[in-house]
């Protein structure tokens, strides 16, 4: 047993268990005052241990599930971490089926029963339906007599038949969207603290990342697949047409196709868009003759003859995306000629198709790094700044962010977001329903009124001054002072937490209802009698209120004689109780009278 003066900061620094902190103060009787300060101390770096750990293991948990690749690996790798990071008896997940209105149980780890492992539950019922419905996170003690739920018999038979009682479920969310849900149980009546409610829903944050792309690229999987395919088809049919095929592999573009195709077939060339607008070459005039051989050519599949022009359609999965045309004298192609300007409109489509293949993946690829920097993911420097390099954002740029909260169509809105972001050379995304606009921009207000010119009267813009590593918290600020600008009746304005003041912290979650009824059960009765009678209580409130209490300041700034001031004040007292001045109470009053400022700006 240590017998220095550091004894007890010896057995916090070493972990020792309660036991020995008793026999100290049984050796040292005088320090028993210390020995509760340090039983505390003890149980606090415990808990702070034990949520590193926690921390520690969900970090690595995240970093390990952005290797996976294959959708149902990363599924099972879900609930095994899940399970693991909770110490619960089962962890499941389920993914919804929009079209059937339904969640289905997709994979388990620690089932009993196949039953359960194949149930199916209409969106609504039960705490995971509960769940995947509507985004928000549910627990119960004890599911089968938790009457919040809805129950029904063969989704209960499954539960009583895994001995499951408590139940943690929370949603798994991409861009604002349930894609299903993350639940752990145990088999024993408990309660879930707050720290596991925190720890599952991070988790299944990192997992719905995750999620996301592994589908991705199962899909960009399955594009490379089909590409390759018509690449083959491709070579195959263009034997005879080397320098076309030199072309497609050199990465040529749509002009360079119309020029071989003029060189080659010995006439005037040239491609459009849909909309008629030239892409390359020589206008050949008669742009109504071609345009309805174009269509008629996107039916049939075939070049089609217009006069002595050739036409045919450029189509990428049933899209007309350009029209080709070959105009000559004599105008007659025999069949092998034919076949290459059709070559030469499939080269044509599958240029364009991979063109817009590149801009769509950088652009979804721009979303998640902004994403990842709002969720504060994106850590690593040198990775952050190649990233940013390819979609020309400087990260070591003063940055402002701009939340947008939109009334409206919030998919136009997020194209007219990415529209800004481009001009200012910046990030764009959607996230949790909020859509974001992240550039390098000096002064934020002004930045924040140009996106919401852009994105139209609909659009309420909070913003906040940022660098790349602060992100979240600005996120944080711009997205309550966006909240709070609606709660003030003032959408389709714009604000910082500066501007707003205390009002962007007391009203970042609150609703224009809930402000309303703020006002109304604070001031009410003075805002009647002023209305009523035509006085001017308020006015004479704000200014005492300005002037710190004193009477004759608030007489001077109103230009009344103080006993005036003193009569209003009693007033005052009369309507709002004379319990009005008490700190608690003026500090409410001080408030209501900051709202219906903000209201008026």
């Amino acid at each position: 047993m240590p017998d220095d003066q550091g004894s007890f900061l010896d057995l916090l620094y070493t972990g020792a268990p309660r036991a020995d902190f008793d026999r100290l103060v049984e050796e040292y009787p005088e320090r028993a005052g210390e020995h509760d300060v340090a039983l505390r101390l003890r149980d606090l770096i415990a808990r702070h241990r034990s949520r590193e750990g926690e921390l520690s293991a969900l970090y690595e948990t995240a970093r390990d599930l952005t290797a996976i690749r294959d959708l149902d690996e990363i599924l099972t790798a879900i609930v095994r971490r899940a399970r693991s990071l909770l110490g619960a008896d089962m962890t499941y997940l389920s993914l919804n089926d929009e079209v059937e209105g339904a969640s289905y149980m997709k994979v388990t780890d620690g089932a009993l029963t196949r039953e359960f492992q194949t149930l199916r539950l209409p969106l609504g019922t039960g705490l995971l339906g509960l769940v995947a419905q509507t985004g928000a996170p549910y627990f119960t003690e004890d599911y089968q007599s938790d009457e919040r739920f809805v129950h029904r018999h063969y989704i209960d038979d499954a539960v009583g038949g895994e001995r499951i009682r408590a139940i943690l479920g929370v949603p798994l969310l991409v861009e604002g969207r349930v894609i299903g849900a993350l639940l752990a149980v145990h088999r024993t009546v408990r309660r879930f603290p707050a720290d596991e409610v925190s720890l599952l829903t991070s988790f299944a944050a990192h997992a719905s990342v995750a999620l996301e792309n592994a589908r991705l690229f199962a899909r960009l999987d399955e594009a490379n697949r089909t590409i390759s395919a018509h690449a083959s088809s491709v070579e195959a049919a263009a034997l005879a047409h080397e320098r076309m095929t030199d072309l497609l592999l050199a990465g040529g573009g749509v002009a360079e196709v119309v020029d071989v195709l003029g060189e080659v077939l010995g006439g005037e060339s040239a491609a459009w868009d849909p909309r008629g607008q030239l892409l390359a070459g020589t206008d050949l005039g008669d742009g109504p003759a071609i345009m309805a051989a174009a269509e008629e050519s996107a039916r049939s599949g075939h070049a089609i003859r217009a006069g002595d022009t050739w036409v045919s359609a450029a189509v990428a999965a049933g899209e007309h995306v350009a029209t080709v045309a070959l105009r000559r004298s004599p105008a007659d192609l025999v069949a092998v000629e034919q076949r290459t300007i059709e070559r030469g409109a499939l080269v044509t489509a599958l240029v364009l198709v991979f063109a817009r293949s590149v801009a769509e993946a950088s652009e979804r690829l721009g979303t998640q790094l902004l994403v990842d920097l709002v969720e504060g993911r994106e850590l690593d420097a040198d990775r952050l700044r190649e990233r940013a390099r390819r979609h020309t954002f400087d990260p070591d740029t003063e940055l402002v962010l701009a939340t947008v909260l939109v009334d409206g169509d919030r998919g136009t809105a997020a194209r007219a977001a990415a529209r800004v972001a481009v001009q200012h050379r910046g990030l764009s995304a959607e996230h949790h329903g909020d859509v974001l606009v992240l550039a390098p921009a000096g002064d934020a207000m002004a930045f924040g009124r140009a996106v919401r010119d852009a994105l139209g009267e609909g659009a309420t813009v909070g913003v906040a001054s940022t660098s790349v590593g602060e992100v979240p918290a600005a996120y944080d600020s711009s997205h309550r002072a966006a909240v709070a600008l609606r709660a003030l009746g003032r959408s389709g304005d714009v604000a910082d937490h500066a501007s707003l003041g205390l009002a962007s912290l007391l009203l970042g979650d609150a609703s224009p209802d809930a402000v309303e009824h703020y006002i109304d059960q604070t001031l009410g009765p003075v805002l009647a009698h002023d209305e009523r009678r035509g006085t001017t209580l308020l006015p004479t409130l704000d200014a005492w209120f300005e002037h710190g209490g004193a009477v004759a300041g608030t007489a001077e700034a109103l230009h009344v004689h103080p006993n005036t001031v003193s009569q209003r004040l009693g007033r005052v007292a009369e309507l709002l109780g004379t319990s009005w001045r008490d700190p608690a109470r003026a500090l409410e009053v001080q408030v209501a009278l900051r709202l219906l400022r903000l209201q008026k700006l």
